[in-house]
């Protein structure tokens, strides 16, 4: 078969990814292996793949297709979630512009439109996760608002609400004035914006020409005031105590108070107090008593209780009074001033502090459990710092703003009966017969009862995903649950530790008495060169389907894992893409070159052969090592460089040139024997293997490609190698004959002596030491030696360059440069005594030597007396040159 000089992508990624499908290799049912399952973090179905996905599922992808090779039953669960302010904004926005609002249609009709919308456009990210490779049970694939997940919801709602740990009542919100919805505080990015701190002067009712001023990022709420408040050991107010002050404009008259949550360094130490628009104003209104006055409509525009400005939005409203102010001498002062602002993290909304009657579920109760499951490490994250930033969060938690004033979502099942009360049931039916016979209500019709017309915050839903994937709310017992939870590994971002991992682990306690997952593996922020966050009001993120179509799947894949460590951002350059795809077509170069050769049965292997398959073998089984201990660690870019380096380098730069045939012209066929060619293959289809989890597709083309294969024998089932024994001793002589031949290919260039020609090498053991000649024959070859001589006298008139304490000779026609010669070692001397003090300083530290690993101490004592040895034979090099 033609093999095509170089790889397309787009001719084998689909045809995989299609073959994968038939063939049902992604499909997982409960069996005796050993389940290994992970849970999606569901995308938005609002959503588009961009660069932060491309990184998740790329991880999640290699640690499934890894456990799926290992001979575990991997099952990852694909779904969306369905984001209801993200996605009744956009069902908004839809209808206005076929010229509907929201008030003009029911409830009903508005979900009908909400659903059309979803089943259009819910699956598009999904699909194009199947052309980055992920591979999930895609028959699995869940919708938080799919009929069983609902239900699974609502009963959970009912359950903590029969516990009493669900709760209605009137507090301080977060509230968005544009999505017309409260917000939970991890729903709110706070952003730090130059703002205006407003100095305004406050009258004291009943006196001639008294004032007091206080200092305001937010005039526009003055209008809402119903006290000044001043700490009670603050001298400048002493005179103050028991008078009241006048409100600017509306000559309201509010009381002074005095209080030591004042800060006598803030401004003028003298505070205004909105109860209705500030949380901790709200609490010292609670504690005096104070009118609570709240001047803003939902929309963020003034109400009537205002009096002044009605119906103008907040913004405009802060010119238009600081202007008032002026011109009525109320304004002392206007400064800029740094402040730390709250937006709504799903429409950038400045937040509004509102007071408003809403559903919340108690979090201390279950915080606690669920913060000594991640401090004694049943839970693992990956990396450990974050154990402290979960910890201060759930030592701190408050209760948790359920209710959200949307119609998409699950509605929240509570059901308000004429008399005030109120029912809490699952159907409406439900709740007529428990309001009959709970408040004997015979007269009672089943339209008097009203349901709530809030829904429930998404992460609601969310936070029950590792169960009802399952089906473990409704059916507690089935076979899916009992076999698949707790899953394996969770992969997410730093940003919704909060908002979803923490209510997870409690939900998990709460309803499975058991953690949901083992292992949580946090990845970093993508950014673009400047360390800015990716995003589309940037315009710095560029789309992840163009560059899979421009470097293939694989190479972008590569390029993501490339330099991005757990929980540190990800600094993305296309340039990592282009890396990837160079790798690509190097691998594919590679399996060019081996099957360009045909076997000659007539063929004896060269020992120089049997030494360097001996050689690999041991470096291939000492990376199987290093992988594993990498993957338990989760450090997934490391563990792909370890197999990007052991391909590149070890394998392609090394292994291939020192087995390939010689003595060809360079379009004639090549022969090589069936011991190594065999061997070679074996090595390669290792190779592929450990390369599969990171790189599906092209490792899969070239599994077909590299020996005849039955149709289901795939590289995605095949078995991943295991470590089998390392002989320490061909690894360190194979590094010594590298040293060496490097060292030789610097003297061709330096002296332009071309590589056809043959040059000779003399050795000089030193300290006894006896020649170990197993590389010769591949130093020979890859040098283009005539001979290699043993001696035990300096060659004269030769170039000469030491490798640890061996000294080696190249005879030249022409004269050498004695000065050059005795330059070049002395730089050498000079580095390698850096090096010596480095190590000895290290012997040196107790500390080192007490407490590390008793391989590594004698490894920095064979560096000591190697560089010892090497010092002596230059020191000895300098005094023959005269020096």
């Amino acid at each position: 078969m033609q093999i095509p000089s170089k790889y397309a992508p787009s001719l084998t990624e689909d045809k995989w990814y299609s073959y994968w499908m038939e063939r049902g290799f992604f499909i997982s049912e409960p069996d005796d292996r050993e389940a290994f399952c992970i849970a999606i973090p569901p995308p938005n179905v609002t959503g588009v793949l961009h660069m932060g996905h491309m990184l998740n599922n790329t991880l999640q992808d290699v640690l499934v297709r890894r456990a799926r090779m290992q001979g575990k039953n991997a099952c990852w669960v694909p779904g969306t979630d369905h984001a209801s302010i993200a996605t009744e904004a956009k069902i908004v926005a839809k209808l206005k512009e076929e010229g509907i609002e929201k008030t003009d249609i029911s409830r009903e009709e508005f979900l009908e439109k909400a659903w059309e919308w979803k089943n259009k456009h819910g699956g598009i990210i999904l699909e194009q996760l199947k052309k980055l490779g992920a591979s999930c049970d895609w028959r699995r694939t869940k919708f938080t608002m799919d009929d069983d997940l609902y239900e699974s919801v609502i009963d959970v709602f009912i359950d903590l609400y029969n516990k009493g740990l669900i709760y209605r009542g009137v507090r301080m919100v977060n509230w968005d004035p544009k999505a017309l919805t409260a917000l939970s505080d991890e729903e709110v990015i706070h952003k730090e914006v130059r703002s205006k701190l407003y100095y305004v002067k406050y009258k004291v009712e009943g006196e001639e020409d008294e004032w007091i001023t206080v200092a305001t990022t937010r005039p526009e709420t003055i209008l809402g005031d119903t006290a000044l408040c001043v700490h009670p050991e603050d001298e400048r107010y002493h005179n103050l105590k028991g008078k009241r002050v006048l409100v600017p404009l509306l000559n309201r008259s509010v009381p002074v108070i005095f209080d030591e949550y004042v800060d006598r360094e803030f401004g003028t130490g003298a505070l205004k107090i909105t109860p209705a628009h500030d949380l901790n104003d709200y609490n010292l209104g609670l504690k005096y008593g104070l009118d609570v006055i709240d001047i803003f409509n939902d929309d963020g525009s003034l109400n009537e209780k205002a009096e002044l400005y009605i119906g103008k939005d907040r913004f405009r409203v802060r010119k238009e009074i600081v202007a008032d102010l002026e011109k009525n001498g109320h304004i002392v002062k206007i400064e800029d001033y740094l402040n730390s602002i709250g937006f709504s993290e799903r429409t950038d909304e400045v937040i509004e502090p509102k007071l408003s009657l809403q559903w919340f579920l108690k979090m201390s109760e279950m915080a606690k459990p669920a913060l000594d499951i991640v401090m004694d490490d049943t839970i693992n994250f990956y990396p450990k710092k974050f154990k402290n930033t979960y910890r201060h969060w759930m030592e701190n938690v408050k209760d948790w703003c359920i209710s959200r004033q949307l119609w998409w979502g699950q509605r929240i099942p509570v059901f308000y009966l004429p008399n005030n009360e109120m029912v809490v049931a699952k159907s409406k039916d439900e709740a007529f017969e428990m309001a009959r016979n709970k408040f004997d209500l015979p007269d009672l019709e089943i339209e008097d009862l009203q349901q709530d017309e809030d829904v429930l915050d998404t992460w609601f839903s969310s936070w029950l995903w590792p169960i009802t994937i399952f089906d473990g709310i409704r059916n507690p017992d089935n076979k899916d649950i009992n076999y698949y939870y707790p899953t394996k590994d969770l992969v997410t971002a730093p940003e919704i530790l909060f908002f979803w991992v923490a209510r997870m682990i409690m939900a998990g306690l709460e309803y499975r008495n058991e953690i949901p997952f083992k292992n949580v593996y946090l990845t970093g922020i993508v950014r673009d060169k400047m360390g800015r966050k990716m995003s589309k009001s940037l315009g710095n993120s560029p789309d992840p389907i163009e560059l899979m179509n421009k470097y293939g799947a694989d190479g972008v894949r590569v390029g993501m894992l490339l330099t991005s460590p757990a929980g540190n951002d990800l600094p993305f350059d296309e340039m990592l893409c282009e890396q990837g795809r160079n790798f690509c077509n190097k691998i594919w170069n590679a399996f060019r070159l081996v099957k360009s050769w045909d076997v000659d049965e007539n063929l004896d292997q060269p020992e120089s052969s049997k030494t360097v398959i001996k050689w690999f073998d041991s470096r291939l089984n000492s990376i199987l090592e290093l992988l594993d201990d990498q993957f338990q660690k989760y450090r997934i870019s490391d563990a792909l460089m370890l197999a990007y380096k052991l391909i590149w380098d070890d394998f392609c730069s090394w292994y291939l040139e020192m087995i390939k045939p010689t003595g060809y012209a360079k379009d004639e066929k090549k022969y090589i024997d069936k011991y190594t060619l065999n061997a070679t293959i074996d090595f390669f289809e290792k190779l592929m293997k450990i390369l599969h989890p990171f790189m599906p597709f092209i490792t899969e083309e070239i599994w077909h490609q590299l020996n005849d294969k039955e149709e289901e024998d795939c590289i995605i089932v095949s078995d991943l190698p295991l470590p089998e024994k390392v002989d320490q001793i061909i690894l360190d002589q194979f590094e010594y004959a590298k040293e060496v031949i490097i060292a030789i290919r610097k003297i061709r260039s330096e002296k332009n002596i071309r590589n056809k020609d043959a040059i000779e090498l003399y050795v000089k053991k030193n300290f006894s030491e006896k020649p170990i000649t197993d590389f010769d024959s591949i130093c020979s070859k890859l040098c283009n030696l005539c001979d290699i001589k043993y001696t035990e006298e300096k060659i004269e008139g030769a170039i000469t360059f030491v490798v640890k304490s061996t000294e080696f000779y190249i005879p030249l026609t022409e004269s050498i440069d004695t000065a050059e010669e005795i330059k070049k070692l002395k730089d050498e001397l000079n580095y390698t005594k850096g090096f010596l003090s480095s190590v000895v300083k290290k012997l040196s530290n107790e500390r080192f030597v007490n407490n590390a690993p008793e391989k590594v101490v004698a490894n920095e004592q064979k560096k000591k007396s190697d560089a010892e040895a090497r010092v002596q034979v230059i020191e000895e090099q300098l005094k023959s040159l005269g020096n």
